[in-house]
C-alpha cells in the first residue's frame, strides 16, 4: 500500500515560499534605479553599466556573524538586514567604489514569512540609504540544517570606481594622520566574545536594562553597523583621501596594515577617542587581555580615514559639514626592524 508524500510533509512549504518572496518583491522594488534590467524572480539579475568610462568593478560578500543570535533571542528582525547592507558597503567604500546592486542569502529551517519580511524590509532600506538597488537573491527553507526559530544570512554587493580613482593606500607616507570615525557599538563583530561574557560569565538577561549602558543590552547589542559611504566619497572626491580601513573582525590590529604600503606602519594613541561603555563592560567582565581585546573589537572605532596632515584643516570642515564626529588617532611612520603594523602608544 503506497502512502501519498508532500513537499510539505518533508518540512517545506511553498505557499509560505510564495507569501515570502510577495513581501520581498514590495521591499525590494523601493530601492530599484534605471540601471536595473530585469524584475525580482528573473533567473539572473541584469544592470548596466552605461555612463561609465572605465569602471572597476569592486564586490564583497559577506553576513553578521552571531549578531543573529541577538535577533533570535529578542524576536527583534528589522536591524539585521541593515546591518547587512552596511557592512558590505563599507567593504567596497574603502576603495572607493559607489555601490550598485546587492543580492542577499536568507536561509532557514521552516519559512516564517513575517520574518523573512522583516529582515528584507531592513536589507531594503540599507540598500535605499546608500543608493544601492536590492535586485535579487535567494530564500532558502531546509528542513534540518537550522535550529527552530534560527536562520543564516549573508550578503553579496557589486560597486565601481573609474580606475583612476581607485582607493590603493599607494600614497601614503609617514607623517599622514589616522583619523577614527566612532562606531555604533559592537557593529557586526565580536559577538560570540561578548555573548559568552554578557550572558554565561556575568549572567545578564538579553532585555536587561544595565545603568552603566543607560539602556537594555538587547538595544546595545542591536545597535545597526554604521555606513561610513558619506564621508568617505566626500572626502576622497576632495582629493584628500590616501586609504581607508573599515575595522571589522581582528579590529584596529589586523584591519589598517590591510591598506598600509610595505615598510610603513602606524602608531596609535588609545587615548585619543572616548571608551564606549559597552567595552568598558565587557573589559571589567572578562578581564580580556588588551591583544585580545583589540583584536576582537572595534574600540568604538568604525572607520579609519588617512589623510595627509597638512590638509587636515580641510578633511575636517568636510567632516563637520556632514556632522561627522571624528578623532585623531595617530600617525603613519615608517617601520622600523620586528615593530608590528599598528602600535599602540
Amino acid at each position: 500500500m503506497s502512502t501519498t508524500t508532500t513537499y510539505r510533509d518533508a518540512g517545506v512549504n511553498i505557499d509560505e515560499a510564495d507569501r515570502a518572496v510577495s513581501l520581498i518583491k514590495r521591499h525590494a522594488s523601493k530601492t530599484l534605479t534605471p540601471s536595473v534590467l530585469t524584475s525580482i524572480g528573473s533567473f539572473g539579475a541584469g544592470f548596466s553599466l552605461k555612463g561609465w568610462r572605465d569602471p572597476v568593478l569592486v564586490s564583497s560578500a559577506d553576513g553578521v556573524g552571531t549578531k543573529l543570535k541577538i535577533a533570535f533571542a529578542t524576536g527583534r528582525h528589522d536591524t539585521i538586514g541593515e546591518d547587512l547592507v552596511n557592512h558590505c558597503v563599507n567593504d567596497i567604500a574603502v576603495q572607493g567604489a559607489k555601490p550598485l546592486f546587492f543580492l542577499d542569502y536568507f536561509a532557514i529551517a521552516r519559512l516564517d514569512a513575517a520574518v523573512c519580511g522583516s529582515v528584507v524590509e531592513g536589507i531594503a532600506r540599507g540598500c535605499k540609504k546608500n543608493g544601492c538597488a536590492l535586485i535579487g537573491g535567494e530564500t532558502a527553507e531546509m528542513p534540518g540544517m537550522y535550529a527552530p526559530g534560527e536562520y543564516d544570512l549573508a550578503g553579496f554587493i557589486v560597486g565601481a570606481v573609474e580606475r583612476k580613482h581607485m582607493l590603493t593606500g599607494d600614497h601614503i607616507e609617514p607623517g599622514d594622520l589616522l583619523l577614527g570615525l566612532p562606531s555604533q557599538g559592537l557593529h557586526t563583530n565580536g559577538y560570540s566574545l561578548a555573548r559568552k561574557l554578557l550572558f554565561e560569565t556575568a549572567r545578564h538577561d538579553v532585555n536587561a536594562r544595565l545603568p552603566e549602558l543607560g539602556l537594555s543590552l538587547a538595544d546595545e547589542l542591536l545597535k545597526i553597523h554604521k555606513s561610513y559611504l558619506k564621508p568617505i566619497q566626500a572626502v576622497h572626491d576632495a582629493k584628500l583621501l590616501k586609504g581607508a580601513a573599515h575595522i571589522t573582525g581582528g579590529g584596529l590590529t589586523d584591519n589598517i596594515p590591510r591598506v598600509l604600503p610595505r615598510g610603513l606602519a602606524v602608531e596609535i594613541d588609545p587615548k585619543s577617542w572616548p571608551e564606549q561603555p559597552i567595552f568598558t563592560l565587557l573589559k571589567r567582565v572578562g578581564e580580556i587581555p588588551d591583544e585580545d581585546f583589540r583584536r576582537t573589537f572595534n574600540l568604538g572605532i568604525g572607520m579609519v580615514l588617512i589623510v595627509p596632515a597638512r590638509k587636515i584643516g580641510f578633511v575636517s570642515q568636510i567632516l563637520k559639514k556632514l556632522r561627522e564626529p571624528f578623532h585623531e588617532i595617530g600617525h603613519v611612520v615608517a617601520q622600523r626592524a620586528r615593530q608590528p603594523k599598528v602600535h599602540y602608544l
